[in-house]
């Protein structure tokens, strides 16, 4: 599968910082200082209903990331996957009365033209979980043939205790768990299951629904979350620098797949940092497929409405922050984006080199994008009402912006 193409990212003077960032499994800030190569997983979509406001958030936060590393002269090797074929799909296509192959086929192109739009870097590996299936069964075969997991009436199930880290990335209670996981895709509550918390490996073929050959384990479809280690293992390897997606993915399925991957491997931990990223609400509810309440990218785009005020409507939250939606966000953004591009269009202006430090300070902070925000209107309102005499400063500026923000200015 392939991904969109990559934008420039303009090269500044000197040097970025090493990002600090919330960890999620520890509770707290840790500084990442990766080698030559940074290397980041980032949870992608089941394709429906893309690309609503909250996944633009979280890949959002997640290019931003590549971007600070980027300012730190070190490559980024970049791993997301596609989900498409997931119970979700499978049920979206038959409401629709569509073939499920072509739902995932549309909505996986429409999110690479939204991404595009937005400039968000692309993955080096962009992984469909169909075309894993062959490095996903001997996983879920050494599984089971370790004693780390059990069949149920034909499905293969793993058994969180055979992890001794099992919870270490949510530290979430038991009964918290047992709740998630039956609201997000798990069966806490199927009769024959050691531990009600077990997530399925390998789903046994049922009638009318897609499978393939899985040699011993006979034929089905992988779990949601063997699907993601087969590809992060394959492409990252263990201890790389950060997993990634939405808080909603904490659990099951990012405690989950870090189990998979431990017990796998017999190494701890998967990923050196947790990072999720925020949810997005709309009319006081979370922004969600379920719910039906999205505001979808490209919907605001064919309405006339710039990527870069989308983007920048996006950066005015702190990544990590539930927000909502508002037309205020949007309209606020649009005028900032104007200031913006009125500042850089003159010939010269006041000097810009504290403020590109400023903006790696604040994203090297956690991803502080507000104050990185605050920053760049600082700078426009004394070009606005003073201008200067530094003619390389409205460069400097645009290619700050473009480099560490993703804002075409």
């Amino acid at each position: 599968m392939h991904a969109w193409p990559a934008s420039e990212v303009p090269a500044l003077p000197g040097k970025g910082r090493d990002l600090r960032i919330h960890d999620t499994a520890t509770g707290g800030r840790v500084t990442l200082a990766p080698g030559p190569v940074a290397r980041i997983y980032v949870c992608g979509i089941t394709p429906y209903d893309a690309t609503h406001m909250g996944h633009a958030a979280t890949y959002n936060a997640f290019d931003l990331v590549q971007r600070v590393w980027l300012d730190t002269k070190r490559q980024v090797h970049y791993v997301q996957n596609v989900t498409d074929v997931d119970d979700p799909l499978l049920e979206r296509a038959i409401r629709d009365g569509i073939d499920w192959v072509g739902l995932a086929e549309r909505e996986t192109a429409l999110f690479r033209e939204d991404m595009t739009a937005l400039r968000m870097l692309p993955p080096q590996h962009y992984i469909g979980a169909v075309e894993a299936i062959p490095g996903i069964v001997p996983l879920v075969e050494r599984l089971r043939d370790s004693g780390a997991a059990y069949e149920l009436e034909g499905d293969i199930y793993f058994s969180v205790d055979a992890d001794p880290h099992f919870g270490q990335v949510s530290n979430y209670t038991t009964e918290l768990m047992r709740h998630l996981s039956a609201e997000r895709g798990g069966d806490p509550d199927r009769p024959g299951k050691k531990n009600p918390l077990d997530p399925m490996l390998w789903m046994a073929a049922r009638e009318g629904e897609p499978s393939w050959d899985g040699a011993s384990l006979g034929p089905g479809r992988p779990g949601w979350h063997i699907e993601c280690v087969a590809i992060a293992l394959d492409h990252l390897g263990m201890g790389f620098d950060v997993q990634g997606g939405g808080s909603d993915l904490i659990f099951p399925h990012h405690e989950m797949g870090a189990s998979h991957a431990q017990t796998l491997t017999g190494e701890f931990p998967m990923a050196k940092a947790y990072v999720h990223a925020g949810m997005v609400a709309l009319d006081g509810e979370k922004m969600s497929k379920s719910r039906g309440n999205l505001v979808f990218v490209s919907k605001l785009r064919r309405d006339g409405v710039d990527p870069a005020a989308i983007r920048l409507a996006l950066l005015s939250h702190r990544y990590r922050d539930d927000w909502e939606w508002t037309d205020q966000v949007l309209q606020d953004a649009m005028e900032r984006l104007g200031r913006w591009r009125a500042a850089v269009s003159r010939p010269d202006g006041p000097s810009a080199d504290a403020l590109v430090e400023e903006l790696r300070e604040a994203l090297s902070d956690d991803l502080d994008t507000p104050t990185a925000l605050a920053a760049v209107d600082r700078w426009a309102a004394l070009q606005a009402a003073e201008g200067g005499t530094d003619d390389s400063a409205p460069g400097l500026v645009s290619r700050a912006v473009d480099a560490l923000l993703g804002v075409a200015l």
